[in-house]
């Protein structure tokens, strides 16, 4: 019979998000049970719910971490640069090596419904998630490189284009397979999404 681990309360609730992000690989994010996700991370079956109520807890647990990780990535992406064009690049960049890195934690962040009354913390990691790529597309607007007007339908553009690229990368729908080959990508639709203002002011 399989030894229970005896995880300390400060480690438990890792370890279940753990397990959880490893059968969302296997299975994806809806077909698999609480009960399931204490058996892969060696607890009982009632050790869940110590820190989570149900499944969706747990799924918005997931959604919250993954959006705490893409801000940081995104934030640490653009102070490596000064000018705030390169610091927005950065980000989208970031955005796409994420989604490439923790493609468990996308999916659960964009494809499986999560109350935003019932889970107000991951509504709010989101909402951060997406306030720091309007702040650095206002910072480009300040410096009179990007248009002025509606930061938010610019953002909202933005983040468009980026996450449609690392959606169709983690899902394998680019022909490119390497990781290298989908960033190099990711540059080059970058480039040319922040080119247009520059081409389109050279036409007048």
């Amino acid at each position: 019979m399989k030894q229970r681990k005896p995880y300390h309360h400060g480690h438990l609730r890792q370890a279940l998000l753990t397990a959880a992000i490893r059968l969302i690989a296997e299975a994806g994010p809806t077909a698999f049970t609480l009960r399931a996700v204490a058996r892969r991370a060696g607890v009982s079956h009632n050790a869940p719910y110590r820190h989570f109520r149900d499944k969706d807890d747990l799924m918005a647990a997931v959604a919250t971490q993954g959006f705490q990780e893409l801000t940081e990535a995104m934030l640490d992406a653009a102070g490596r640069n000064s000018n705030p064009l390169a610091q927005l690049k950065g980000a989208g960049l970031a955005y796409t090596a994420f989604a490439l890195r923790r493609p468990e934690h996308f999916t659960v962040m964009f494809d499986v419904a999560i109350s935003e009354g019932e889970h107000s913390e991951a509504a709010q990691a989101g909402k951060q998630a997406f306030g720091t790529l309007v702040t650095f597309i206002r910072r480009c607007q300040e410096g009179k490189m990007l248009p002025s007007g509606d930061p938010l339908r610019a953002a909202l553009l933005a983040w468009s284009m980026v996450h449609g690229i690392a959606k169709l990368a983690i899902t394998g729908r680019l022909p490119y397979r390497s990781r290298a080959g989908v960033m190099k990508f990711a540059e080059f639709a970058v480039d040319e999404l922040l080119a247009v203002p520059e081409r389109g002011r050279r036409r007048r």
